[in-house]
């Protein structure tokens, strides 16, 4: 295995030393980590092997699929829209999306899609992985889809339908792909290592996932919500279940053909580097430079939208308008952090009290939802720091 690279800076010693307790305490195989404070990178580390199941060496330049982590970069698609006055938060979703308004989601918000309370978490019929990468076909079926509640009303994680919902949106106002959209006023502007839809000229940087199991001793952080959550999933006629499984038989995120679709949900691919960088320029300026929200909007972004009871996770969640909030089931590093969880350990976020933006990538997939071990091992690790 890979030995462990980079640098932290002074004070940040204590970052360092849990990341390299995650590879013998916690099964890492190959991870990278950054951490921005007030614009500036003061934590850039690497280790391990850039393949979950190989033996090559993660290099400064490996990426990653972050699934999940690839929402808090839809989300800012629509709000840097919204900051343009491109798109009204505050308008029904058929005003710019006319067929979306079918079977009683008439009253279903923009805001509601980046909250998770449009109530279509869930397809009565899951789309195959050849269909779930086709967006209009996709779309015309969440647009055709009765809601699980009346829109607004309540509020429950969607996995995968968040990917049609948002990609649709910005292809109706825009014109553009969703992941061209996002590389050329997200990731260009800010020089990210950043994609939704990986190009072919940046495949061979990306490293090959796979499933860990971690020590059996780290099975007691939040034991209670991931049981729930599992409980649920194995019930195949859960909303839990229903929402995960809106791709089904699920994609291999191995495979070329899936990397290089656009599926803002799940399918994002990106250095630590680069979930780091773009998450501090949410917040500020980066590296004395481009930044991407106003004040404003990053208010907005962490303004709590949703919270109690998840009809999806089954747990009580906290959303801003497309971000995870600290709380519980996303513990991030302060009541006022906002970010994003990949599903099996990826994690980004902002924290404009402190000035931190973090970045963390892995090739092993824990089954937890969202506070892996090891991510949480490095968040503390942060603020202890601070």
């Amino acid at each position: 295995m890979g030995g462990v690279h980079g640098t932290a800076a002074a004070g940040f010693e204590a970052v360092r030393d849990a990341f390299v307790g995650n590879f013998g305490e916690r099964g890492e195989r190959g991870a990278a980590l950054a951490v921005y404070r007030d614009g500036h990178k003061v934590v850039d580390l690497w280790g391990g092997t850039k393949d979950v199941d190989g033996t090559a060496p993660w290099e400064h330049g490996t990426a990653q699929i972050v699934r999940s982590a690839t929402k808090g970069v839809a989300a800012a698609a629509l709000l840097l829209l919204h900051q343009r006055g491109e798109l009204d938060l505050d308008a029904p979703v058929g005003a710019y999306w006319p067929e979306f308004k079918a079977r009683g989601k008439e009253s279903a918000l923009v805001r509601h899609v980046l909250a998770h309370r449009a109530g279509v978490p869930a397809l009565d019929r899951p789309l195959t992985p050849a269909e779930a990468l086709d967006q209009d076909l996709a779309a015309a079926v969440v647009a055709a889809q009765a809601p699980f509640w009346e829109p607004g009303t309540d509020h429950g994680y969607h996995a995968q339908t968040y990917s049609w919902l948002t990609g649709e949106l910005v292809r109706r106002v825009t014109g553009r792909p969703v992941g061209a959209w996002i590389a050329d006023e997200i990731a260009r502007p800010l020089g990210l290592d950043l994609w939704v839809g990986l190009p072919d000229a940046e495949a061979a940087r990306v490293g090959r996932v796979g499933r860990i199991e971690p020590p059996a001793a780290e099975g007691g952080l939040r034991m209670r919500p991931r049981r729930n959550v599992a409980d649920a999933y194995a019930d195949p006629h859960s909303l839990t279940r229903r929402a995960f499984g809106a791709i089904d038989p699920l994609s291999d995120e191995n495979d070329p053909a899936y990397r290089a679709a656009a599926l803002p949900a799940s399918n994002g691919i990106a250095t630590a580097d680069s979930l780091a960088r773009f998450y501090a320029a949410l917040i500020g300026e980066v590296d004395g430079g481009a930044r991407l929200f106003t004040p404003e909007t990053a208010g907005a972004a962490r303004a709590e939208a949703s919270a109690g009871p998840d009809r999806v996770l089954v747990v009580n969640t906290r959303f801003g308008l497309g971000y995870m909030l600290h709380g519980g089931a996303s513990p991030l590093l302060g009541p006022g952090s906002f970010g994003h969880p990949g599903r099996g350990g990826a994690l980004g976020f902002a924290d404009p009290e402190s000035g931190v933006a973090f970045g963390y990538v892995t090739n092993g997939m824990n089954k937890g939802v969202t506070a892996d071990p090891r991510a949480q091992a490095l968040v503390r690790a942060v603020r202890s720091a601070l």
